[in-house]
């Protein structure tokens, strides 16, 4: 298959405004006769049934929790971007745009970021308009932060609680259409797998998680809005039912994976304080606005932070980086705590942790400044470490946060199944090899508002619009299979846990494709996925049965798609020998120890199709053209 971006032609600015009109549409009257399925109801999944539900489709929305409210989007904290320039202080279409290119190091498609700092101004326009109460100025206007990558202030926020906020409001608007009858909600439910007929995308196949039933969902058009796959590491700051299968699922029935490897580690976490420990918090990036880094100077030094006098800290990021400070990319502020913690500077019991000081804010601007900005987030902070930031600095380390990677699409964020639509995390489109903080919500929403209702009628206009039911031969075989997987789970009958068979595959992913790389560590690790693979597959104990609800049999169906899916994350870093984002091959630095990108030779996306259990994945290049924009070495200093 040939990798078709279907990317406009015609200057930057106008692809986005060309490719609508060419769009052909699907007469209102017409749009009541096609059915479209929704796999996620975060903030893509939300805002997509919302506004498709809005212009007359019938809607089936899936999600896993009991309620849309608890998607994870609803963990965001910090913002928002966008592009309306209120500081006057020199934002752009085109400065978001190339902020976005530049801190995801060049490894992402020019028409699509560009489209999404275009529609950027729109998502704030709707989210206040659907009452989203974003923090304001003494004079009325909406106000504006700092955040990493970027010189100017865009980011748009409701104190440390932005994805919630937003979140509500996608959630109005998507139960305002299943008032109206126009989106049927089905929560509680996982996608098992997704149903192809003569091609294309025409339904799921799902688990009801409170009985046991085995569903099978028929529809014109399937969208995955169903988040990342940062859990392959066991710990990382995402929700413990984040997880890959959707995607994982999709990609075994046709539709490539692009830039698996490409996981973005955020630098504001709690650090890990013990082996008992199933996931990470984060502490939102909005606090480096305040907050200053800093080590010791001396490797080994334990004293407590407040023995430490001002010339014997390391304020490292503020001396590396003058132009940028403490507000650099994520990936460069992570790999630099990284490397204080590798030269002995850690602090805490671990030494796996940098410090994060409030106390000159909090001198200069007033405690209660400082609370009003931070509040909610330092209470967090101090339920889980007993420790007052007010009092003494946060201890912080990197985590995994987020993925860039996901399924590949085109710019109609159509993957290469014709039907099958992937909006929000789940896709790779926007965010190269580093997403800057504030973007994901920015993204999702895009995707689902502004996007989606478009790309997705230009698709529809195309087909028969006859319906569509769940008798067809292919859901029975799909549904069977489905089955026949979960009753092997629970035949295996043996002795180790879920999460210890996770916990040892995160270690080994952590250890050997996490921040630091290198050709030894990713061969190793190919060569240990099979055998953790297998001691689950011979050893694994899942209690309960199939027909009730049974979350170790969930996490047990999500751990099997991770250990294969590891090996593709394993094979793709191998694949790709330069330093990008924050993806650190040892073999490809600079003299100053920076990341080296090779754009000679890994100007492309990378592209995976799955070609059967026990064979190699064949692999794809998308290459990456460059007309707006000149890849140079990164610099933040």
């Amino acid at each position: 298959m040939i990798l078709d971006a279907k990317v406009p032609g015609g200057p930057l600015a106008e692809k986005w405004d060309r490719h609508r009109f060419e769009c052909k549409l699907v007469n209102p009257a017409n749009k009541r006769k096609y059915d479209i399925i929704v796999v996620g109801a975060g903030l893509a999944g939300a805002s997509a049934s919302a506004s498709l539900a809005e212009l007359g489709y019938n809607v089936k929305t899936f999600c896993l929790q009991d309620s849309p409210r608890r998607g994870h989007s609803i963990a965001a904290q910090g913002g928002i971007n966008a592009a309306k320039n209120y500081q006057n202080d020199g934002d752009s279409i085109f400065r978001l745009f190339y902020d976005t290119i530049k801190g995801g190091d060049f490894r992402a498609r020019e028409a699509n970021v560009y489209r999404l700092a275009q529609v950027s101004n729109n998502i704030i326009d709707q989210c206040v308009a659907q009452g989203v109460p974003f923090a304001r100025e003494y004079g009325g206007q909406l106000a504006n932060r700092s955040f990493g990558g970027a010189q100017v202030s865009r980011t748009f926020y409701a104190r440390g609680q932005t994805g919630q906020q937003l979140l509500l409001g996608a959630y109005a608007a998507l139960m305002r259409q299943v008032r109206k009858g126009k989106v049927t909600m089905l929560s509680r439910r996982e996608m098992l797998d997704l149903v192809v007929i003569d091609g294309q995308a025409r339904g799921i196949v799902t688990r009801n998680m409170l009985t046991g039933a085995i569903e099978s969902h028929a529809a014109h058009a399937v969208v995955l809005a169903t988040g990342g796959y940062g859990n392959v590491y066991f710990l990382s700051t995402n929700a413990m039912g984040s997880n890959v299968t959707a995607a994982w699922r999709a990609y075994k029935r046709g539709a490539y994976f692009a830039n698996p490897s490409f996981v973005q580690i955020h630098p504001t976490c709690i650090p890990v304080h013990g082996t008992y420990q199933s996931k990470l918090t984060l502490m939102s990036e909005s606090l480096r606005n305040d907050g200053r880094v800093w080590v010791p100077k001396k490797p080994g030094d334990k004293r407590p932070p407040a023995e430490i006098p001002e010339n014997e800290r390391d304020y490292y990021l503020e001396n590396k980086y003058p132009s940028f400070g403490n507000l650099v990319p994520r990936d460069v502020a992570s790999r630099n705590a990284k490397e204080q913690c590798d030269q002995g500077k850690g602090v805490g019991s671990t030494g796996l942790a940098v410090y994060l000081d409030f106390s000159e804010a909090i001198n200069r601007d007033s405690a209660a400044v400082i609370t009003q900005k931070y509040g909610n987030l330092f209470h967090m902070y101090e339920k889980i470490t007993a420790a007052n930031p007010m009092h003494e600095p946060m201890m912080i380390f990197p985590a995994v946060h987020y993925t860039m990677g996901g399924l590949w699409v085109d710019y109609n964020l159509m993957s290469t199944i014709p039907g099958l639509f992937v909006l929000g995390e789940a896709n790779f489109s926007d965010h190269g090899a580093n997403r800057l903080g504030a973007s994901a919500l920015m993204q999702g929403l895009a995707d689902g508002y502004f996007i989606i209702p478009y790309t997705i009628g230009n698709y529809l206009a195309n087909i028969s619009s006859s319906p569509q039911d769940a008798s067809h031969q292919a859901f029975k075989q799909v549904a069977d299979e489905a089955g026949a997987k979960i009753h092997k789970l629970l035949a295996i009958n043996g002795k180790k846990t879920v999460d210890e068979i996770h916990r040892e595959l995160g270690l080994l992913m952590w250890d050997s494709c996490g921040m630091a790389r290198n050709e030894n560590g990713l061969r190793k690790a190919l060569a240990r996925i099979p055998a953790i693979k297998e001691e689950f597959w011979q050893n694994v104990t899942i209690p309960g049965s199939a027909q009730e609800l049974n979350q170790s049999l969930e996490r047990a169906g999500r751990v099997a798609d991770f250990l294969e899916f590891a090996e593709l994350m394993v094979l793709d870093a191998l694949s790709r020998k330069e330093s990008c984002g924050c993806h650190f091959r040892e073999e490809s630095q600079t003299e100053e120890n920076e990341a080296k990108r090779d754009d000679e030779n890994y100007a492309h996306v990378s592209v995976w199709e799955y070609t059967g259990d026990g064979t190699s994945p064949e692999f794809h290049k998308e290459p990456l053209v460059f007309e707006n924009v000149q890849p140079s070495q990164r610099s933040y200093k």
